[in-house]
C-alpha cells in the first residue's frame, strides 16, 4: 500500500468517527424522549433519563395509556399506591392526522405530476405565462391566503370539514410540487414519448404508464416533503379544522397538553414520541429517495 493510500485510509477512519459522533449526538435527544416516555412520574421528575443504565429502572406503557386512552383507568405506581389518571385521548387525533394528511399529500402529488408534465411535454397557448404564474407563487407567504381561503369556505359550508384543509393543503403543496416534478419529467428522454406515440398511445396512457413509473423517486421524495409538512401542520389545522376534540389533529392536541399538563413530563414526552412514529416511519421508508428529492429540480440535464 502506497503512503496516498495509507493517508486516504486513515482520513476516511477518522471522517468515520466524526459522522458517528455527530449521528449519536443528534440522536441523543430521541432517545432520552422515548426512555422518558417509559418512566414513571416520580423518576422523571426526580432523575435525569441518563440514570436509567445505572439504576435499574423498570420500564411501562402506563403514560401511552394514558395519553392514548380516552377514558379515566387506575394503575399502581413504583411505590404501589393506586392512581386514577384521565385520558387524553391521543389515539383520536391519531386517526385524524391519518385522515388529513393522507389525501393531503396524494391529491397534491397526482395533479402535480400531470402539471409538471403538461408543461414539459405538452404545447398549448400560454404554456409559459402559466408556469411563471406557478413559480411565483412560491414566494407567495401561505399565512396571507389563511383568511380569505376561510371567509370563502364560510359562503360555501366547508368551514371545520376535512375537505376544507385537504383542498387548503393541495392548493399549498401544488407550487412546489409542479416546480421540482416538472424540472425531474422535462429531463425524460423525448425518444421514449416519441415512441409511445407512433405506437398509438395517448397521452393520459403515456401519463400513466411511463411519466408516473419514471417519476418514482422524485414524487417519494416529494412525498417525504408535503407528509412532514401536514403531519407536522398546526396553524392550517386550527384555522380551517377549529379545536374540537372530534376534529382535532395530534398537533392541536399535544399543543393543548402542553398548557393542561405542563409540569407532567412523563405525559408530554410519551405524546411527543406518539407523534413523532409515523413520521419515522415514512422517512426511513423512504430515505433512498431524500438526497434525490433534494437535488431535483437543482440541476437539470
Amino acid at each position: 500500500m502506497t503512503l496516498e493510500k495509507r493517508k486516504a485510509a486513515k482520513w476516511k477512519v477518522v471522517i468515520n468517527i466524526i459522522l458517528l459522533f455527530i449521528v449519536l449526538i443528534w440522536t441523543m435527544p430521541t432517545v432520552g424522549l422515548f426512555i422518558s416516555s417509559l418512566r414513571p412520574q416520580d423518576e422523571v421528575m426526580n432523575t435525569g433519563w441518563w440514570t436509567t443504565f445505572t439504576d435499574g429502572t423498570r420500564f411501562n406503557l402506563d403514560n401511552y395509556r394514558q395519553v392514548l386512552g380516552g377514558r379515566d383507568h387506575t394503575y399502581v405506581d413504583a411505590a404501589g399506591n393506586t392512581v386514577r389518571a384521565s385520558g387524553d385521548n391521543l389515539s383520536q387525533a391519531f386517526v385524524n392526522s391519518l385522515t388529513v394528511t393522507i389525501p393531503s399529500v396524494i391529491i397534491p402529488l397526482l395533479i402535480a405530476a400531470a402539471a409538471a408534465f403538461g408543461f414539459a411535454w405538452l404545447e398549448f397557448p400560454g404554456r409559459k405565462i402559466f408556469f411563471t404564474i406557478v413559480v411565483a407563487l412560491l414566494v407567495v407567504p401561505l399565512q396571507i391566503a389563511l383568511i380569505p381561503i376561510l371567509r370563502d369556505y364560510q359562503r360555501i359550508g366547508l368551514t371545520g370539514s376535512y375537505l376544507a384543509i385537504w383542498l387548503a393543503h393541495t392548493g399549498f403543496g401544488l407550487p412546489l410540487a409542479t416546480y421540482l416534478l416538472y424540472n425531474y419529467i422535462s429531463t425524460i428522454p423525448r425518444d421514449i414519448f416519441e415512441s409511445a406515440f407512433l405506437d398509438g398511445a395517448k397521452q393520459m396512457t403515456v401519463f400513466t404508464l411511463l411519466v408516473l413509473p419514471l417519476s418514482i423517486p422524485a414524487i417519494a421524495s416529494l412525498a417525504i416533503f408535503q407528509f412532514l409538512w401536514v403531519w407536522n401542520d398546526l396553524l392550517v389545522a386550527l384555522v380551517f379544522l377549529g379545536g374540537t376534540a372530534d376534529v382535532a389533529v395530534l398537533t392541536q392536541r399535544l399543543a393543548s397538553m402542553v398548557g393542561s399538563r405542563g409540569q407532567d413530563w412523563h405525559l408530554l414526552t410519551a405524546g411527543a414520541f406518539v407523534t413523532m412514529i409515523i413520521p419515522l416511519a415514512v422517512f426511513f421508508g423512504l430515505q433512498r429517495f431524500f438526497v434525490r428529492g433534494l437535488m431535483a429540480g437543482s440541476v437539470k440535464g
